[in-house]
């Protein structure tokens, strides 16, 4: 104690300690939602990418499909159906 007060030591230093840990403990609590925040933000990242995958399969696979509904229904034995599908 720097002087005496009318408060009781006990208190007075129960305070302070408290006070002192809060103190001591602030950079930790800071790296700590530092990290928590970089997590959420990773975590974040990972799934839009996954999500954007999934959606760019789903575009791939219409676009076979239609590809291929498009090949089954060219009539083959015409004359100059490989010249239709060139030139369209």
């Amino acid at each position: 104690m720097a002087f005496p007060t009318s408060t009781n030591d006990q208190i007075t230093d129960s305070v302070t300690q408290a006070n002192a840990k809060v103190v001591a403990e602030a950079p930790a609590m800071a790296m700590a939602n530092l990290y928590q925040a970089t997590a959420q933000a990773l975590a974040n990242a990972a799934h839009n990418a996954t999500a954007a995958q999934q959606q760019a399969n789903v575009t791939a696979q219409a676009a076979t499909t239609r590809g291929v509904a498009t090949l089954f229904s060219i009539d083959t034995t015409a004359p100059g159906a490989t010249e239709d599908i060139l030139s369209s």
